[in-house]
């Protein structure tokens, strides 16, 4: 009996002793605490850490990332990341101050939590601190939307490869195989969707704003014209009736806007010029079908070719 009790007590203290390392500050440890601006590098992230990375992103689904407002949590969430993903580009200009308050130096500038994910990306629209001629986006260090072309994601990941292994060096070769796996479904993918838009090459679109640059150039799209003159400011009557002649001369057959984009103006040049409208997704969670990366950009492509191929 007394036999039996000793191994019971010997079999307890090792349980407990289990739990404790498991539940240690060093386990706890184990996993790599993120901050990314925008839930498509969140969703990236995502894509190369694995069960090895926790992600939060500060910019909900359908918010303008360059005009949001920080907010208590945020500081808080950036107090205890290790690391930090932006767009850059002037994108979110406003995670500077936020990181500065937060007094987190291993992810301000510089430090080894740092990731900017605009590095290496070759960047269109840079043209100065000014609107350009097509109009919809003071694109002074370039149009920041380059996370749509799938393409650049072989780069985006790259960089968050990079700085997950510099700062948790022991899970190197599982951060590999994660983004290696990622990439390689995604290259499936980027051949399927470029046979699907074929329906779509040349074709004259509209959008509301100029958010598709990459897209477009990734898939041969013609996007002849946006609707919003300048970031936040609605078109004029003048400009209004100048688009209707551009859809009408140029055959304009789709419309493209974005969940959270104004629907007036869209909808009364459809209704003046017969153009389907056609809602896209430019940042993950934005439509229920977008809920990751992979999932963003085939929504989008799928979406687009179906308005097409209903018009033939």
């Amino acid at each position: 009996m007394a036999k039996s009790l000793n191994a019971l007590r010997h079999l307890a203290r090792a349980i407990i002793v289990a739990v404790l390392v498991l539940w240690s500050p060093v386990a706890a440890l184990a996993v790599v605490s993120i901050v990314a601006t925008t839930t498509d590098l969140k969703s990236l992230a995502e894509a190369v850490g694995g069960g090895r990375v926790s992600v939060v992103a500060l910019v909900p689904p359908n918010t303008d990332a360059e005009e949001y407002q920080p907010r208590p949590h945020d500081l808080n969430r950036l107090k205890d990341a290790r690391l930090v993903l932006r767009v850059g580009v002037d994108y979110d200009l406003w995670l500077d101050r936020l990181v500065q308050q937060s007094g987190n130096r291993a992810i301000a500038r510089g430090g080894p939590g740092y990731v900017d994910c605009s590095f290496g990306i070759a960047l269109l629209d840079v043209r100065g601190v000014q609107v350009g001629p097509a109009g919809g986006h003071a694109h002074g260090s370039g149009n920041p939307h380059y996370w749509l072309d799938p393409v650049n994601a072989e780069m985006m990941t790259a960089v968050i490869l990079e700085a997950l292994v510099r700062n948790d060096a022991p899970n190197a070769k599982y951060y590999e195989t994660q983004r290696a796996r990622f990439l390689e479904r995604l290259a499936e993918r980027v051949r399927q969707w470029e046979k699907t838009l074929a329906v779509v090459h040349g074709k004259p679109l509209l959008a509301y704003h100029n958010t598709w640059a990459y897209f477009a150039r990734r898939f041969r799209l013609n996007f002849v014209g946006y609707i919003e003159p300048r970031p936040g400011l609605p078109p004029r009557p003048s400009q209004l009736a100048a688009l209707i002649r551009v859809v009408q001369s140029q055959r304009v057959s789709v419309i493209v806007r974005q969940p959270h984009e104004p629907a007036a103006s869209v909808d009364f040049l459809s209704a003046k010029t017969g153009a389907r409208v056609v809602i896209l997704a430019s940042s993950v969670g934005a439509v229920s079908a977008a809920s990751e990366y992979v999932g963003l950009l085939d929504y989008n492509v799928r979406t687009l070719a179906a308005a097409f191929r209903e018009g033939l």
